[in-house]
């Protein structure tokens, strides 16, 4: 089902935003998973693999001991659990008596292998780190939540961008596992034309630049990850707003090179070029009827890495048992692919799917 939805965007002042972020980060707490000679889909191993996670709230359980108010947020390529602690995104959802108050929610929120505080190449391997993908990296979030964490179903299942596509993963794989799913960001097939495209791009500028050094670099390759950060600045925004902020030349040129320079200061080379490739092994379409999870699945209009005008998602969500797709239309409040981050634009479209999940 195809449905567009109207933006509703929600204000707040800073006094506010404040005290709700005192509630909702009190019960925050960071752990390790230690995970022994996992085995790759690759047939490589890692000795100890840590998967780093985050969680709020408490877990409630049934008479028989099982835990019931499970949620799990995936993050994107490059991004860590604690992305969802942004403002646009926690003071919204987290907050007191909001839609995933920790106070009634056990949220789950884990660092992806290659990512944040979890195992990554970086870590001193570099490319001698086992070769992982989406697959590898669903059945680690799987064994996070079944053997560290004692969680046998998740209330919901929560994803953005390469988090949405694992929500598709974990759909298909473990059909009983979830009660209600919200991929935001993606598209459920292999990833091609213009996504891969760019995504070849970053994989290629990399490779090809002599300071990488074949993994093995002194300094970072600079050079190649400024083509990087160059095209996660177009891929990432939304052409109405970059429009209006930033109407002429004079303005757009400093805004380019102080972005960049911040991708610049946070990225290793290596750690991007295995979280890129992961998504090589990517592509649900064939099983998207075993998704038995009532599931609410939004894109926005205005993502240059998630077209619209594909008709992928209207094809895909026909074949959905218990499903859904709504598209956000572009406008000036649209922040492009990162949309899936404000939830004032689609929290209207969580309630419901809540509601209807119980």
């Amino acid at each position: 089902m195809f449905i567009r939805i109207m933006i509703a965007v929600l204000t707040a002042t800073f006094a506010s935003a404040a005290s709700a972020a005192e509630d909702w980060n009190k019960s925050a707490r960071e752990a390790d998973f230690v995970i022994e000679n996992f085995t790759f889909a690759s047939g490589e191993t890692l000795p100890d693999l840590n998967l780093h996670y985050t969680t709020l709230g408490r877990p409630k359980r049934d008479r028989s001991g099982k835990i019931v108010n499970a949620v799990m947020i995936l993050h994107g390529t490059g991004g860590t659990g604690r992305q969802f602690f942004r403002p646009q995104f926690a003071d919204v959802l987290f907050k007191k008596g909001g839609l995933l108050d920790p106070a009634k929610y056990y949220i789950i929120l884990p660092d992806n292998i290659g990512h944040g505080k979890s195992s990554r190449p970086s870590d001193g391997l570099r490319a001698k780190f086992p070769h992982y993908g989406y697959r590898d990296m669903v059945a680690l979030q799987h064994r996070l939540l079944t053997d560290g964490l004692g969680v046998d179903r998740l209330r919901l299942l929560m994803g953005t961008s390469m988090g949405c596509m694992h929500a598709f993963i974990w759909g298909e794989a473990y059909p009983d596992f979830i009660s209600a799913m919200m991929p935001l960001a993606c598209q459920p097939v292999e990833i091609a034309g213009r996504n891969r495209m760019w995504r070849k791009m970053t994989i290629d500028a990399i490779r090809n630049d002599p300071d990488w050094m074949g993994g093995d670099y002194k300094a970072q390759p600079r050079r190649a990850l400024r083509t990087v950060a160059s095209l996660l600045l177009v891929a990432g925004g939304s052409a109405i707003p970059l429009q209006e902020e930033f109407p002429t030349r004079a303005a757009v040129d400093p805004m380019v090179e102080t972005r960049i320079a911040q991708y610049l200061d946070t990225m290793d080379a290596n750690d991007w070029l295995y979280q890129v490739s992961a998504s090589e092994d990517y592509d649900p379409s064939p099983d998207l009827e075993k998704i038995t999870a009532r599931v609410t699945w939004i894109n926005s209009a205005d993502d240059f890495i998630n077209p619209p005008e594909l008709g992928i998602a209207e094809r895909g969500a026909a074949r959905l048992q218990n499903g859904k797709y709504l598209l956000i239309p572009a406008s000036k409040e649209g922040k492009g692919h990162g949309t899936h981050t404000w939830a004032a634009l689609w929290e209207d479209a969580l309630a419901e799917l809540l509601q209807s999940s119980e």
